[in-house]
């Protein structure tokens, strides 16, 4: 009797984007600790729950003990999801040995199907792409206090206030029409290009392409007046309105 050959089950497989920090030690790396502790002590919260990268390019040619590095990172409650920049040699033996990809987290976008390819010829060349126009999302609602509202593709604009205890991550800019408490971080896809402008600033945190900066920088000059913000020559600095 012969045997019916039974059809393979169909194979699919999933990408998935995420957003995390990438955090990058620099040398002397107690210097650079020191600073942490600081900026931590002025926006405590900041790295709660985050998932984040640590890029160790800086510190591969020098003599710094790498699993001390990354354990005084976790000592300060940073969720390493992921080690680059380095010879994973150096890790082994370590929890962290290996963490050289960083899994997909809760903040990452909905998942997508790719297609396995049943040839292995190169594709054909593309035509160059025209340059694409950056989309927005627009919130025309007040965002609430623990609300993280997270728009890797583009600009966000509200129409209305920002709580306290709220927060806008936007790969463009941020535009707030009304009163922006909470944390604004802009500029994660378009880096330094990036502005923050609102009708009225009472935020706790801004940031620029990785550059934050809290209320106590800025002091009271321009806490309630509509405000924009932006970098300058690596500076995050801020301006009135009108």
């Amino acid at each position: 009797m012969s045997e019916t050959a039974l059809p393979l089950p169909a194979i699919r497989i999933r990408g998935r984007t995420f957003m995390a920090m990438v955090v990058m030690p620099e040398p002397p790396f107690p210097a650079w600790l020191d600073a942490l502790d600081r900026q931590i002590g002025r926006s405590v919260g900041f790295f709660e729950g985050r998932p984040v990268v640590v890029n160790l390019s800086l510190l591969a040619a020098g003599e710094d003990d790498v699993p001390a590095v990354l354990g005084a990172l976790e000592a300060r409650d940073l969720r390493i999801i992921g080690v680059e920049g380095i010879d994973m040699e150096r890790l082994r033996e370590t929890p962290w040995y290996g963490v050289n990809l960083a899994p997909p987290g809760r903040e990452g976008r909905g998942d997508r199907e790719i297609e396995i390819p049943e040839h292995s010829e190169p594709p054909p060349p593309e035509p160059p792409p025209a340059a694409p126009s950056r989309p927005s999302l627009l919130i025309d609602r007040p965002v609430r206090s623990g609300q993280s509202i997270v728009f890797e593709d583009g600009d966000i604009t509200v129409i209305g206030p920002v709580a306290s205890g709220a927060e806008l991550i936007a790969g463009g800019s941020i535009h707030v029409y009304g009163t922006l408490r909470g944390r604004a971080v802009a500029g994660i896809a378009s880096g330094h290009k990036a502005r923050i402008f609102c009708s009225r600033l009472a935020a706790e945190l801004l940031a620029i392409d990785g550059l934050y900066r809290t209320a106590d920088h800025w002091g009271t000059g321009l806490q309630g007046r509509a405000v924009q913000v932006w970098l300058h020559d690596k500076e995050l600095r801020l301006a009135a309105l009108g």
